[in-house]
């Protein structure tokens, strides 16, 4: 095959494409940011619909088309996919970054994502289930990092200003959480599992085709591979047609049965080496990747927030996992003689930040406006605050287990707390990145702080494995107490270290001001 050219776009259609995705056109910000907007959104639906069913699934019974997994496994196997969905945002990065730019990648990874949900609405056996999985985790891993690297670039103004943006994106992604869960949820309970895995199917397929539509609107934003030379694109290109012959043949494998793997074991090894990996990156980033002084501190707050971050997804992300089987188990689920879906309490936190987001969005613009911005790492230490609330929370829903089972109100109120905590941490994490890493390696910026959140979903499954299905009540509250207590040291720990990483916690651009000041 040939090898992909980098865009180039000639000064006038460069101009005239730059004021295009630059003109306010929607929500006060970019006409570009609305095909951005609606793709998300449509993307988050798929990948929440689906999650809010994945683990009800494997552990269902076989006559009801289930898998009959144990909660171990199945968790194992939920760990596994929804850390690979981030962690594959790292190759997908360096590939926009180096070969295909933004715009393209976001394109691949979109149509990968509706192959990898339309597999999982027909397979029934285990190996063409991995298959749609695994295909829905290369689409991700192009898809996520890229199209908020987009947002980023079609961004102009005040550091408050891009924190508005993403916040806004941040909704998007919520309208999608929203409805996925509700709508996923009630047609498998109505129709079937693989009715379910269907809808998550059409929403992705939706996202695709306004991406299509309306991509014309970022202009040459992500057109271009940032960091493509001409003397290193042959081999750039190379190094990811490789990639994608070991996924076709790892592809086949899995969907032959011939690569047979036990996911609690590679639970723990991933944990293992995704954790090495980031390590060394950040070493390569820091010694070899040709960095300045100031670069450097910078990247040194990222390490920083990174971790943060995967500490608040460890509990965050057990939604899908033990707060689920809490959900299904012990949880009364009655309106009147109808008894809901578990899945439907996903939504919950979709919802909380669809009514809490604008809130925090007026309040970093007034903080702004009178000159009083809150440090990141401030705003982090909040973040893991709320988390830790919350399962502060399910430590008093656990000690009122009875026969009827539990009040959805613990389940609600906890998912407030997190969701508080998710605002302060997340939609401000992104925005950060896409500053604090050079601008040469934002597509790889992303992927670390995908990075984090594979990490965090790994850890997640591993501790909700230690719970299973008749856990008593005195464990589930020992457990609960215990996230709490994680959650605390972590908050603590960052304020200790705000005095030394404020002063460097500062964008590039930022920076590159005040340089052009002095």
């Amino acid at each position: 095959m040939s090898t992909p050219a980098v865009p180039q776009a000639s000064p006038q259609t460069s101009t005239q494409a730059s004021t295009q995705a630059s003109r306010p056109g929607f929500l006060g910000h970019p006409a570009g940011f609305s095909t951005l907007f609606f793709t998300e959104l449509w993307e988050r639906f798929s990948y929440y619909g689906m999650r809010a069913i994945l683990v009800l699934f494997l552990m269902g019974q076989v006559q009801t088309g289930g898998f009959g997994l144990d909660e171990k496994k199945a968790f194992a196997i939920y760990g596994l996919y929804t850390a690979g969905v981030y962690i594959a945002s790292l190759p997908g990065g360096w590939i926009a970054d180096r070969v295909l730019g933004a715009q393209r990648a976001v394109l691949w990874g979109g149509l990968l994502i509706t192959a990898g949900h339309t597999i999982l609405a027909f397979a029934r056996d285990m190996p063409g289930f991995l298959l749609g999985l695994a295909v829905i985790v290369v689409g991700t891993g192009l898809l996520k990092p890229n199209i908020a690297t987009l947002v980023g670039s079609v961004q102009h103004g005040s550091p408050a200003r891009r924190d508005a943006a993403f916040t806004l994106f941040y909704m998007a992604i919520n309208i999608g959480a929203t409805i996925g869960p509700i709508l996923v949820a009630w047609l498998a309970q109505q129709f079937g599992w693989h009715v379910g895995f269907g809808a998550a199917a059409v929403g992705m397929a939706a996202g695709l085709a306004w991406y299509i539509h309306r991509r014309a609107l970022l202009g040459d934003a992500g057109l271009a591979a940032p960091g493509a030379r001409p003397a290193t694109l042959r081999r750039d290109a190379a190094i990811m047609w490789a990639m994608a012959v070991v996924i076709v043949v790892l592809a086949a494998l899995l969907w032959s049965g011939a690569l047979r793997v036990d996911a609690v074991t590679l639970q723990g090894g991933a944990i293992q080496a995704m954790a090495v990996a980031v390590i060394l990156y950040f070493l390569w980033l820091l010694l070899l990747g040709g960095l300045s002084p100031a670069e450097k501190w910078r990247v040194i707050v990222l390490m920083v927030l990174v971790a943060a971050s995967t500490l608040f997804w460890a509990g965050y992300e057990q939604a899908g996992s033990s707060l689920t089987l809490f959900a299904e188990n012990f949880t009364d689920r009655h309106i009147g003689s109808y008894e809901f879906p578990a899945g439907w309490f996903q939504s919950a936190q979709a919802v909380f930040v669809l009514t809490c987001a604008p809130l925090l969005t007026l309040l970093w613009m007034r903080l702004d406006a009178r000159g009083r911005q809150m440090s990141v790492i401030t705003k982090f230490a909040f973040g893991l605050t709320g988390m830790g609330l919350g399962f502060l929370v399910m430590v008093g829903g656990a000690l009122t287990l009875g026969g009827a089972g539990a009040s959805p109100s613990w389940l609600i109120l906890a998912y407030l707390m997190h969701v508080l905590g998710e605002l302060f941490l997340s939609p401000v994490g992104m925005s950060a990145t896409t500053q604090l890493v050079p601008r040469r390696f934002a597509g790889q910026g992303m992927g670390l702080w995908y990075a984090s959140l594979a990490m965090g979903n790994l850890f997640a499954s591993k501790l909700a494995g230690e719970l299973g299905s008749e856990a008593t009540s005195a464990q589930w509250s020992a457990y609960f107490l215990r996230m709490t207590g994680y959650a605390a040291v972590a908050a603590l720990l960052l304020l200790a270290l705000l005095p030394l990483l404020r002063k460097h916690a500062v964008p590039e651009s930022a920076a590159r001001e005040d340089g052009a000041r002095s």
